[in-house]
């Protein structure tokens, strides 16, 4: 009995506590306040080029280039809410020679838009990995770069000893790009 009485009695005062609550009016055009800010990472662009496809009589020359199609901007949503972009570049060369990299955002009508250049080291031994500063778009270099839709690269070989297809060695290029946003409700 008295097991009874003590569990009604708590359950009437946990219902009372239920039915006695803090309100407040809610307001919903709060909503048109509302800002997200993703951030988004991604690779960008990726190589890895063995020596003996370099193979040269020891002078230097242009490499042929290469050139992608950049499919990033073609979404309105996305285009239209980038406030910022970082792009990081990392080479590792170890074939005795230098090189030279130069990166192309091209429009629509193939006109270079921005050449972003990167020289690399001729392989000495040791760890030859580079990392670049990162390469930020804001403001009119941001507009510039919503109007890519191709990328390019073309890498120059610097002057040195020949390069023939028993030559060892590679270029790797690893590089990713981070999207700042910033959506707001209409």
């Amino acid at each position: 009995m008295k097991l009874y009485l003590i569990n009604r009695i708590s359950k009437v005062i946990g219902a009372a506590f239920l039915f006695c609550s803090c309100s407040s009016d809610l307001d919903f055009d709060q909503v048109n306040d509302l800002v997200l800010t993703p951030v988004f990472v991604a690779n960008l662009a990726y190589f890895d080029v063995p020596a003996n496809q370099f193979t040269d009589n020891g002078s230097a020359q242009q490499i042929a280039s290469d050139i992608q199609p950049f499919k990033a901007f073609k979404e309105k949503f996305f285009k239209d809410n980038l406030v910022k972009a970082e792009c990081d570049f990392e080479l590792e060369n170890t074939i005795n020679r230098s090189f030279s990299l130069d990166v192309l955002f091209l429009n629509q009508n193939d006109q270079v838009l921005e050449t972003l250049t990167f020289d690399i080291p001729a392989y000495s031994g040791g760890s030859n990995i580079i990392k670049y500063p990162t390469e930020v778009f804001e403001n009119q270099r941001l507009v510039l770069l919503k109007q890519t839709v191709k990328i390019g690269f073309t890498v120059r070989i610097g002057a040195g000893p020949p390069l023939n297809s028993g030559s060892s060695g590679n270029l790797k290029l690893r590089s990713s790009a981070t999207a700042y946003m910033e959506i707001e409700a209409e």
